[in-house]
């Protein structure tokens, strides 16, 4: 049997426990690692705090994270300020966090370059994103607050500059907690007119806290998706935001921004009066070109007179040089038919002679062949009366009667006998 004033339960010990810690820990500033870092949906966040010999839990509700601009990541070193307690259900030993901020870099810096980097590697920086600048402005839009002296400097530069362009400010807000919702507002504005040939987003300078809105990843997405060219101009010539990452084109003071999104008109009236003199100089030259090639037709001109007797001479002349071709292209064609006249009559000659002799060597042939010319030596021919010609006494009958050809006449017969060989 224990001998003992009194025995706990589990939870009175440990709710003991929990509030001797919190009495007598004090709240403390602790630098570590993070890890084993979760995000659950609730958007509390929970991870280990360890050195290299020792950890300790951590919880970060979700209330006390307004503050925080960069994103916790396991292996970041932070410093945090927080309360010691104890957390019942597991009787687990740790941090509630009320404050924390990266070690060796600043909140905001470290969710600047956080922003960056992710901006980065989404292409929203890329060269081949960015929008022309037009040369020759009509309407410029300039988006940033009109009390300050942005708006002053960028109208004394645009008027002094290229009075010609026409100036519309839309005002806006350029700093605070939700400043980057006004800028994004008036952003759109600008934009969804379709009036402006060029918009110039400006603020003077400030500390990075003071040019946090332009670092807003809602307003860098806002200037990418923008159809109009845009020139960011924020802060000092030092000075760097998201948005002039995201803009088409950077200038490192507003005033650089006016001169950017126009051109000279002092360089313009310049380079038009040397076109002009240029224009003149041509001008002129031509004019004294026309004269001279005036003064040469001028020589050239023969009195009508003398031209017709002339163009009836060359008429005279040609009809003599048509007559002489005519009559030489009659005369050779006349040698050529002569010549072939005379080729065809030897060739005509030369063809019947052969063909007579030909013709008598074919006759001879046939003469030979003939059976008229056998006939001429003393035989005959014998048919019967269907004119069959008899081979052989075989063929015949007695009392039949025949037909016999001579050379010179047939004559008809009757068979009285048939003898054998």
């Amino acid at each position: 049997m224990f001998n003992i004033d009194e025995i706990y339960s589990v939870s009175h010990f440990v709710r003991l426990c929990k509030n001797s810690i919190e009495k007598h820990i004090p709240q403390s500033f602790i630098q570590g690692e993070i890890s084993n870092l979760s995000k659950p949906s609730s958007g509390h966040w929970y991870f280990s705090l360890k050195d290299e010999n020792s950890q300790i839990r951590c919880a970060f509700f979700r209330l006390n994270q307004r503050k925080i601009q960069f994103t916790p990541e396991n292996g970041m070193s932070v410093i945090i300020r927080g309360v010691t307690t104890l957390y019942p259900q597991r009787g687990d030993f740790q941090l509630i966090v009320q404050q924390m901020e990266p070690a060796g870099v600043g909140n905001l810096q470290l969710a600047f370059d956080q922003f960056k980097n992710k901006l980065r590697m989404e292409g929203l920086f890329d060269s081949e994103n960015k929008k022309e600048i037009p040369e020759y402005p009509e309407k410029i839009g300039v988006i940033s607050s009109s009390t300050g002296s942005v708006i002053r400097d960028i109208i004394e530069v645009l008027k002094s500059r290229y009075p010609l362009s026409e100036i519309l400010l839309y005002d806006t807000i350029v700093q605070g907690e939700n400043a980057h919702h006004k800028i994004i507002k008036a952003l759109k504005a600008a934009d969804d007119q379709k009036i402006c040939d060029v918009l110039i987003l400006a603020r003077g300078g400030g500390s990075l806290e003071d040019l946090w809105a332009f670092n807003e990843e809602e307003l860098a997405r806002a200037i990418f998706d923008c159809s109009t060219p845009i020139i960011s101009s924020i802060g000092h010539e030092t000075d760097t935001t998201i948005a002039d990452f995201v803009a088409d084109l950077r200038a490192p003071t507003p005033s650089a921004a006016a001169v950017s999104a126009t051109p000279d008109v002092n360089a313009i009236l310049y380079n038009a009066a040397k076109l002009k003199k240029y224009l003149l100089e041509s001008i002129k030259q031509s004019v004294e070109s026309n004269k001279y090639s005036l003064a040469l037709l001028r020589q050239r001109i023969i009195d009508p007179s003398q031209q017709l007797l002339l163009n009836a001479q060359k008429l005279d002349d040609l009809e003599l040089r048509l007559i002489r071709t005519n009559k030489r292209i009659i005369d050779e064609n006349k040698r050529k038919l002569k010549l072939l006249i005379s080729q065809l009559q030897n060739y005509s000659e030369n063809f019947i002679k052969l063909q007579k002799n030909q013709l008598s060597n074919r006759a001879s042939v046939l003469s030979l062949l003939s059976p008229l010319n056998t006939l001429s030596r003393g035989y005959t021919i014998t048919q019967n009366k269907k004119g069959e010609i008899v081979t052989s006494h075989n063929q015949i009958n007695s009392e039949e009667l025949i037909i016999t050809q001579f050379h010179d006449g047939k004559v008809t017969s009757k068979v009285v006998n048939k003898e054998d060989n």
